[in-house]
């Protein structure tokens, strides 16, 4: 159970909290209109290390403040890299070099899965997501009630949702991935990223297809994750591209992958989904092995502390990427105060289990490369985190393990 939640973390800065008062004091629309705002400008003021706010923070203008994912263009966004190029070939790698090897073998087409599989979003004995993935219950204690084909409506929206931020994730992870690739500085790495741009280009392709053929919804980036990914793509140190992508991108989106597979019962999106968690499995697993010794022995102390707040910042934008506002502002815009989503979503028992479950990925794979010193952990342990580190990593998981993961059913909180 997470000690605080996000909507408590966010109001811990004086300088907001003093403007939230005296926002309290304007006419509730012209509040509403503001909240996002207040809740993107004390994200960015609870940001101590003033070089990770200078990586963050013009990311978050760009997206929080002026919501540059929504404005439905294509976005320009300036890549700041060096192509490493080793004429050598040398294969000094070998954990490199066997991942290199899985990854070739487990390669699948998007066109195998059974696409011929009829889905009705909203058909109550398929359903994509059971009723009590939300606090169905508690909106109507509050005066919001939804009939019984609303409820599936709103759960068809909730998975479109989800889906279209795993897709959007994809796309930036793409298009990292095919900069790791030039960027870094071992030739087994080369070998291995190449393959996972082919993973990321076929995940694309699959999400794409689903939403578009099935569910028929698609929503705007949201505006935490595309802070990331803008973030990565301008960052010209391969081992931040690293960091943000495979371990806290691909971390958190393995263990949101695992969660809806075991909650839905829509037989194609079970299988999509399997196919993309075993390829995810051996992309953070990558992002460890490359990162494990560069953080603890190549990097100097200022340069580890700089990497250790720059994760803390994006687990905790990561998290309040799912408060999904997108699925707030077409359903209850105008009706519910975004105060009131907010402790909807934190809870509604299956999504606290959602965050469990991604945390408990991405927590052990941070300690792994060497970024949960005594110095950060306090901070984890604030946001109710620093509990989901003592797991496996992704280098100490096997396929076989995931497997026996996906198989487990999932115990929902009462």
């Amino acid at each position: 159970m997470e000690t605080s939640t996000p909507s408590s973390r966010l109001s811990s800065s004086a300088a907001p909290s003093r403007l939230a008062k005296l926002t309290s004091l304007l006419p509730a629309r012209m509040r509403e209109r503001l909240d996002p705002y207040l809740e993107a400008l004390a994200l960015l003021a609870e940001i101590r290390s003033p070089q990770v706010l200078a990586s963050l923070g013009p990311a978050g203008v760009r997206g929080l403040l002026l919501k540059r994912g929504k404005q439905g263009v294509p976005t320009q966004i300036r890549a700041h890299h060096r192509a490493h190029f080793d004429w050598g070939y040398a294969e000094d790698q070998p954990e490199m070099h066997d991942l290199f090897v899985r990854a070739k073998q487990g390669q699948w087409d998007g066109d195998s899965l059974p696409w011929h599989i009829s889905v009705d979003p909203e058909n109550p004995e398929v359903p994509l997501l059971p009723r009590d993935f939300l606090a169905m219950d508690l909106l109507k204690e509050w005066g919001y009630a939804l009939n019984p084909k609303e409820e599936r409506q709103m759960i068809h929206s909730v998975v479109s949702w989800m889906l279209s931020q795993f897709l959007h994730g994809e796309q930036g992870a793409l298009f990292a991935a095919a900069q790791v690739t030039e960027a870094v500085q071992f030739f087994d790495g080369k070998l291995y990223g190449s393959t996972q741009v082919m993973d990321e280009g076929r995940h694309v392709e699959v999400f794409s297809r689903y939403l578009d053929s099935k569910l028929g919804k698609l929503y705007h980036i949201n505006d935490n994750l595309f802070v990331i990914i803008d973030a990565l793509m301008s960052d010209g140190r391969w081992d931040m591209k690293f960091l943000g992508m495979q371990i806290m991108v691909e971390g958190l989106a393995l263990g949101a992958f695992g969660t809806l597979y075991r909650l839905t019962r829509e037989p194609l999106l079970r299988e999509l989904l399997r196919m993309v968690i075993l390829d995810e499995a051996r992309h953070v697993h990558y992002g460890v092995l490359a990162l494990r010794e560069h953080i603890t022995k190549q990097l100097s102390d200022s340069e580890r502390r700089e990497r250790e707040d720059w994760a803390f910042e994006v687990a905790l934008l990561m998290r309040n990427r799912f408060m999904a506002y997108e699925v707030y502002d077409e359903w209850f815009a105008g009706r519910m105060p975004r105060a009131t989503w907010r402790q909807f979503i934190e809870n509604s028992p299956s999504m606290r289990e959602f965050r469990h479950v991604m945390f408990n990925r991405l927590m052990p794979n941070l300690r792994e490369i060497g970024l949960l010193s005594d110095r950060i952990r306090p901070r984890y342990a604030g946001a109710g985190l620093l509990h989901y580190s003592e797991g496996a990593a992704a280098n100490q998981l096997t396929a076989q393990d995931m497997i026996r993961d996906l198989n487990t059913p999932l115990v929902l909180p009462n």
